[in-house]
């Protein structure tokens, strides 16, 4: 029994917690700053105002998280993110294959959850700041409804990821909102007043099929008039039942995104259930008689309102020309992806997007505050212009920088510094090295570690795949588009390949050899050679494609049938590390005048109708070497970087020898996960939650056959192996035992290894 007497006032309930990072904002960028902040030994306070993690990638909104894969739609090959959002990606896909948004909140919570450095503060919204000088953050405040408990949270570093970019604007960070003109940064894809100057918010809804017809009654404030949306048409019944196909019902551009968001939420309700009555009872769709409405958001996902101002702004040139920076720590590679600011209402086309022709650096000098000191800056709210914020405000995009930001907040712990320090070109490098051990790809960045002990071995393998063939597995694919195969090709006369084809009438083809303006790009659009070759009706015929040309170093080529609708391909079940069929998508032609060029799109399919084609090649292709694993990259880039073992290897087993005993404590294998996979985060179902090409069983041994490790049912990209007591060797052996193959149906060499790392001490401990 408790009883109070009357008081003047009462003071909340107050915590007050230290950390050496404080992170205001849980989607996707803070929890994957935190997560590396942690890892590295940072006491980090991660304070989410919502009641899970994931921001617009949670069940709250359900958007799919994305970034550089694009879909599978543009040429960025082999391009999902890595670090801890691959791991989170990774898990989710294995456990969640159906795309189940409350899933992927547990996967979420779990991998914050088993952080020891991680204190998580869900359900509490930052508030107040206070500050030890005009320059510098010392605590934050944040007020939970759910316990009624103020908590106050000191800290040496703060990072904003909150979206709208509550603590940087407490604080007195410089920020923008809205659009620069055209002329501050060069930049012509700048919006024009008419086409406006933010993107809004939208708000999903889903049905489901309850098998008996269900009526619905609107409630008075849904949207009366469908016509008022220009685009109605585009509404279908099944547009409303599943994935984000209504992502254009959009609202709020022309409004404050951040004090009006409430307001832009009842305007995107009333057009949601308006868009809920039409379906049910206009009449058009007697196929949703039995659709129920089984949720609708809550709240609305949010894609842009302030922008910090760091050291550096990225722009237009920065992504469309992929310009290189010193101080790269991230990449992005979803296009510059502008929306009309009146959204729903407006007749525009939702989105106008520009690809680069690969993906592009993002600098490490946008993300931190220029004017308060010990602030760092992650997610949407990083420093760019409104044309390259098109393109970095994606989830994965944000994800992928925002471990960069936990690294470096662990590089100022260490050594007493602030972000701007970190930029000095020798710490630089370190941040860099660090991020690279944690599995972070940065473009052009090799990691060259002197502390791994693997870029000092011997490295064998018990074989090593020379790819003369794919063997036919009795399907065929029509030619009524381009077709190829991109296969990764070492200086010298370029080899022959030869297709098998299905003719039905007397026809020609026009075949060609292809490759990029740059070593590291995938979009083929330099020919190093065309041909047109008469095929007569029948089956089963060879289709050489031999050209006159020397390859001047490492790539990536095309060999390309074009569209013949007479002709189809023999296809291959047989898939290889970095091996890839792609076809001919859509070619983006674009007014020189915007700074954005004409290029053709090839890509591959989605599984499960992913399938190389039928072939020979000669000769072989000799790239897949055990020294792969240590040469700095651990994807495909300009070759495929890999170690893959022969067909025909019944136990594939890489080896890494020294002159003399090393002392060894951890290492760490990152094998193949498929880094074409998008592995969208929800709502979007995939074919099966296993990868083929990934190792699942393997057993490590040391000298003399001393076992050391056993996995076994691994699903992961990254396996680090840390042994109770470090280990004297001389010579590593990897026994690559199982992969998943069997299980999803298709046939892959037996052993795929990007990259090994090996380390005497914790690669991962900076405090």
């Amino acid at each position: 029994m408790i009883t109070a007497n009357p008081e003047p006032q009462r003071s909340l309930k107050t915590e007050t917690l230290e950390c050496d990072l404080a992170v205001v904002g849980g989607g996707l960028a803070g929890v994957c700053a935190a997560l590396t902040a942690a890892r590295a030994g940072l006491k980090v306070v991660l304070m989410q105002d919502r009641p899970v993690l994931g921001g617009n990638a949670s069940s709250e909104v359900r958007l799919w998280g994305l970034g550089a894969t694009c879909h599978m739609s543009s040429n960025n090959r082999w391009a999902r993110e890595s670090g801890a959002i691959d791991e989170i990606l990774v898990e989710n896909h294995f456990r969640n294959p159906e795309g189940n948004a409350v899933i992927f909140d547990t996967v979420l919570l779990e991998w914050v959850l088993r952080e020891p450095n991680i204190t998580l503060l869900l359900n509490t919204a930052a508030f107040e700041v206070a500050k030890s000088d005009d320059t510098t953050i010392a605590r934050v405040k944040g007020f939970c409804a759910q316990n009624s408990v103020l908590y106050d949270v000191g800290a040496k570093l703060f990072c904003d990821a909150s979206g709208d970019g509550i603590l940087g604007f407490l604080s007195g960070a410089a920020f923008r909102m809205g659009a620069e003109a055209k002329e501050e940064f060069n930049e012509p894809l700048a919006p024009s007043v008419e086409y406006g100057e933010l993107l809004g918010h939208s708000i999903y809804f889903m049905s489901k099929d309850v098998g008996v017809p269900v009526r619905f009654v609107a409630p008075s404030y849904a949207l009366k008039d469908i016509k008022k949306i220009p685009r109605f048409k585009n509404i279908t019944a099944e547009a409303g039942s599943h994935k984000c196909h209504l992502w254009w019902f959009e609202y709020g551009g022309r409004l404050d995104t951040v004090h009006d968001t409430e307001k832009i939420k009842w305007e995107l309700w009333k057009v949601a259930y308006g868009a809920w009555d039409y379906i049910k009872n206009s009449g058009k769709f007697p196929e949703a008689a039995n659709l129920t409405l089984e949720w609708m958001g809550c709240i609305p996902g949010k894609r842009e309102s302030r922008r910090f101002e760091g050291d550096y702004m990225l722009t237009q040139g920065d992504i469309i020309h992929q310009r290189h920076h010193e101080d790269a720590v991230s990449y992005g590679g979803w296009s510059i992806d502008l929306h009309p600011a009146d959204g729903v209402y407006s007749p525009l086309p939702g989105c106008n997007q520009w690809h680069a022709r690969g993906v592009y650096e993002i600098p490490y000098r946008t993300m931190y505050s220029r004017n308060i000191t010990n602030l760092f800056l992650a997610g949407r709210l990083v420093s760019s212009s409104h044309v390259a914020f098109g393109s970095t405000r994606v989830m994965l995009t944000c994800a992928e920088s925002a471990q960069a930001v936990g690294l470096a907040a662990a590089l100022c712990v260490r050594d007493k510094l602030l972000p701007k320090d970190v930029a000095e070109a020798k710490r630089i490098k370190e941040l860099q090295t660090r991020l690279l051990r944690t599995g972070q790809f940065i473009p052009r960045v090799p990691h060259k570690d002197p502390d791994n002990l693997a870029q000092s071995a011997t490295i064998t393998a018990t074989s090593s795949l020379k790819l003369s063939r794919l063997d036919p597995d009795g399907t065929t694919k029509q030619l009524t588009r381009g077709q190829g195969l991109l296969l990764p090709l070492l200086p010298g006369p370029a080899p022959k390949v030869t297709f098998f084809a299905d003719v039905t009438k007397p026809t020609k083809v026009r075949v060609e050899l292809r490759t990029s303006d740059r070593p590291e790009n995938h979009t083929p659009d330099v020919v190093l050679g065309t041909q047109e070759i008469s095929l007569p009706a029948g089956e089963n015929q060879p289709l050489t494609l031999a050209f006159d040309a020397t390859i001047t170093e490492p790539r990536y080529a095309l060999y390309c049938v074009r569209a013949n609708e007479a002709v189809s391909l023999r296809c291959s079940g047989e898939r290889v590390t970095g091996v890839m069929s792609v076809a001919h998508r859509f070619t983006h032609e674009h007014d020189a005048a915007l700074d954005v060029e004409t290029y053709e799109v090839w890509a591959p399919e989605r599984d499960p109708l992913r399938r190389t084609f039928a072939c020979q090649i000669d000769p072989p292709i000799a790239a897949f070497s055990p020294q792969c694993v240590a040469n700095g990259f651990a994807r495909p880039t300009c070759r495929p970087n890999a170690w893959v073992a022969d067909f025909s290897d019944d136990d594939p087993v890489l080896a890494l020898a020294w002159g003399i005993p090393q002392t060894i404590s951890h290492i760490q294998i990152t094998f193949d996960t498929d880094w074409e996979h998008p592995m969208e985060s929800v709502l979007w179902p995939h074919h099966s939650g296993l990868i083929p090409f990934c190792v699942k069983d393997f057993r490590i041994f040391g000298d003399m056959g001393a076992l050391l490790h056993e996995e076994k049912d691994n699903h992961q990209t990254r396996v680090m192996v840390t042994f109770p007591k470090p280990v004297r060797a001389s010579r590593i052996t990897i026994e690559c035992l199982a992969n998943w193959a069997e299980q999803v149906g298709v046939r892959v060499p037996p052993a795929a290894i990007y990259d090994v790392q090996v380390y005497g001490s914790d690669p991962t401990k900076v405090v």
